[in-house]
């Protein structure tokens, strides 16, 4: 027998693609529901059609858990990616309702939130995603995780430049070789300079490319899978430890050896 008939002898698939659908159909669009399942499924979804469902909208959320359930995968992985793709349907204050429906169907909401903080804590990430990001993260609010964790950086690098400018100009200018507040290496040598200048380019392509979006779009249109979530959190906590190391060198003073050179 499929894994799915098994699971699905267990778990009421089609209570779970009514109820879901039924209560974003006002509050999302097809093209935000298919965005998000594409960054989370890897197979095709397949019409189901049902002739009580009115919605385009609930329609095709009804399409997608359904076609999650006919998925020959292990168990446990579809449950993860039904808990992902049902709570990334919503905005924040509405994933209790969501829970709940996950909840009632069956799905075991304590298993996913121990399975995303044992690979959590497996990335041994720096104390400051640790307490910004952790909750979120476990929770399945990989978006979030993601944006609180760019702050905390972002409001550290602010904080250790004396800086009150934001964002991806204020990242080139802090960590620049030659006018930057911020030194990580001495600054003398060639390489010096160029991973001087590589934490820059890094810190400013992480507020173009992330910390912006995430800033300025809804979740439902930027949505962020949990792998993606984990090597986005990852790289924050080696720009919060290359922080943590460097030296703050006031533009009038010669640059000095960082903690990790001297």
């Amino acid at each position: 027998m499929h894994s799915w008939l098994t699971l699905s002898s267990r778990m009421n698939y089609r209570l779970i693609a009514t109820r879901i659908g039924d209560g974003i159909k006002y509050s999302s669009s097809v093209n935000e529901i298919d965005r998000l399942a594409l960054s989370l499924f890897r197979f095709q979804r397949q019409d189901f059609p049902h002739e009580a469902i009115s919605s385009a909208r609930a329609g095709r959320v009804y399409d997608w858990i359904m076609t999650l359930g006919r998925q020959a995968m292990i168990s446990e992985e579809r449950e993860k990616l039904l808990v992902s793709f049902c709570r990334g349907l919503v905005r924040s204050d509405g994933r209790a309702g969501v829970d709940e429906v996950l909840a009632d169907a069956g799905v075991s909401l304590v298993l996913i939130n121990r399975e995303n903080l044992s690979v959590f804590a497996g990335r041994e990430l720096h104390p400051l995603v640790h307490q910004h990001a952790q909750k979120l993260f476990v929770q399945g609010h990989y978006f979030h995780a993601v944006f609180e964790a760019i702050k905390a950086y972002h409001n550290l690098i602010q904080a250790k430049a004396q800086t009150t400018k934001d964002g991806q100009g204020m990242m080139l200018e802090v960590w620049s070789p030659d006018k930057g507040v911020l030194k990580v290496t001495p600054c003398e040598s060639e390489t010096d300079k160029n991973v001087q200048s590589g934490i820059g380019f890094l810190s400013a392509g992480l507020m173009a490319a992330v910390r912006n979006p995430t800033a300025h779009e809804p979740a439902l249109d930027w949505p962020i899978a949990r792998h993606d979530a984990l090597d986005l959190l990852t790289f924050i906590s080696f720009l919060l430890r290359q922080a943590e190391k460097a030296v703050y060198v006031p533009r009038t003073a010669r640059p000095v050896r960082s903690e990790s050179s001297a």
